[in-house]
């Protein structure tokens, strides 16, 4: 038992107190990111409505995975790789780091360049001057901004991804179609249909959400004082329940995104015969004709204002897996000068990700194969999650209920099984 549940501190005034509304909210929103928006307007404009089932399949995985590391985060105190280093090899440890830390520098690359191409729809700027100008503004925010600025900054953008449910609601589907689409399952044994799904599954459950979620957790208890390991460990039933809810609703929000994105594309692209959609701005660009300008307008502008959210997301969160690995202090709390190593990395990130952009590597073009790629790379890392969920040694009387149980395990082998498919269509 912690310190913190030795006290015997009330679960009622506790949850009063407790971690702040809306962390779920950001980490849905950062999924959202230009790389998935891409790869939701590429499955629309391939198989139209019949893939909107993907949307409320994948919920309850997302669900999961995302309680999963906020679990992690509240009752042990620490996060995700600061668990890895304290309790598992260093072999361990440095094998899951290095992938997580160039997915994440990738995938910041690309929403980088994401970001340019939408704001050069409206602003006739050379794209270099438009990454570095983007990258210098969220490092700013990240370096002199505190954590609960940053929070608060972040829970606003996240409403830029109601954009899409305009563009859907303009984009005038057809309902039967929809209703069809969502509720009956269609899928087939292709290499182009499973390549998509699992692009789709590797982009919900991305890997930068089950650090960025967990170290979230972590930063609501140095923000109350707990500068310890000692101190924050521990969670009330009452924590735990209203980060469900929250997380709950973040997910949901996430998702049905996700299914306006699908919605909006399968209405337009995929009726017009426009099936090859590579990235966002192509989608918001192919929109404008078809739905109207104003639709490709809402479509742009949610891919900018979610990029301001996403990018330091996966910026920040490799410098919170880095320090983590290294044992540097960590906290966006700590001013530059507390934690140097830690806002250092973070603009080293924030520099590389501006380089791949700068060096004549397109990310945009990789954004579906990143998606696949995360889906090859988030089993491992979720079944490690599990394992150390029901690990009394970090968990204590906090281990998973048969329920969160059962729930965790469907996820992994339906996300093994696509990949797996996958795998097959490549000798059959």
């Amino acid at each position: 038992m912690s310190k913190r549940e030795a006290a015997g501190e009330d679960a009622g005034k506790r949850d009063g107190v407790g971690r702040a509304l809306g962390l779920g909210l950001i980490t849905g929103a950062a999924d959202d990111d230009c790389s998935a928006i891409g790869t939701y307007a590429s499955a629309g404009a391939r198989f139209g409505t019949d893939i909107l089932w993907t949307a409320p399949v994948t919920l309850p995985m997302m669900y999961a995975v995302v309680y999963l590391s906020s679990k992690l985060g509240q009752v042990s105190g620490r996060g995700l790789f600061h668990v890895i280093k304290d309790f598992y090899p260093r072999w361990l440890l440095w094998a899951v780091l290095i992938g997580v830390l160039i997915g994440n520098t990738i995938e910041a690359a690309a929403d980088l360049g994401g970001m340019a191409a939408a704001i050069g729809m409206f602003v006739p700027l050379p794209a270099p001057l438009l990454v570095a100008g983007v990258a210098a503004i969220i490092f700013a925010l990240q370096l002199y901004g505190s954590y609960t600025f940053i929070r608060n900054v972040f829970r606003w953008l996240a409403l830029a991804l109601l954009a899409y449910v305009g563009s859907a609601v303009l984009a005038q589907p057809d309902a039967a179609a929809i209703l069809r689409g969502t509720l009956v399952p269609k899928a087939e044994f292709s290499r182009e249909f499973l390549s998509i799904l699992v692009a789709i599954i590797g982009t919900t459950l991305s890997a930068y959400l089950y650090t960025w979620q967990s170290n979230e957790e972590v930063e609501e208890e140095i923000g109350k004082g707990r500068t310890t390991v000692e101190e924050r460990k521990g969670a009330t039933a009452g924590e735990l329940r209203r980060s469900r809810r929250d997380i709950l609703i973040g997910m949901t929000f996430s998702n049905l995104i996700m299914y306006f994105i699908i919605l909006s594309t399968g209405a337009t692209l995929y009726e017009a015969g426009e099936h090859d959609i590579e990235t966002a701005v192509q989608a918001a660009e192919a929109l404008r004709p078809l739905a109207g300008e104003a639709a490709g307008v809402l479509f742009a502008a949610g891919i900018i204002g979610v990029g301001f959210l996403a990018v330091p997301v996966m910026t920040t969160g490799a410098a919170y897996d880095l320090a983590q690995a290294m044992g540097w202090r960590h906290s966006l709390h700590a001013k530059p000068g507390e934690a140097r190593k830690f806002y250092i990395v973070t603009g080293v990130f924030t520099l590389i990700a501006v380089a791949l952009n700068f060096l004549g590597f397109n990310p945009m073009k990789a954004l579906v194969w990143s998606g696949i790629v995360q889906g090859f790379s988030t089993p491992p890392l979720l079944l490690l999650i599990l394992l150390m969920t029901n690990n009394r040694r970090i968990m204590g009387d906090h281990v998973n209920s048969a329920s969160t149980n059962v729930l965790g395990w469907v996820t992994t082998v339906a996300i093994f099984s696509a990949s797996i498919g996958l795998i097959a269509t490549w000798f059959i």
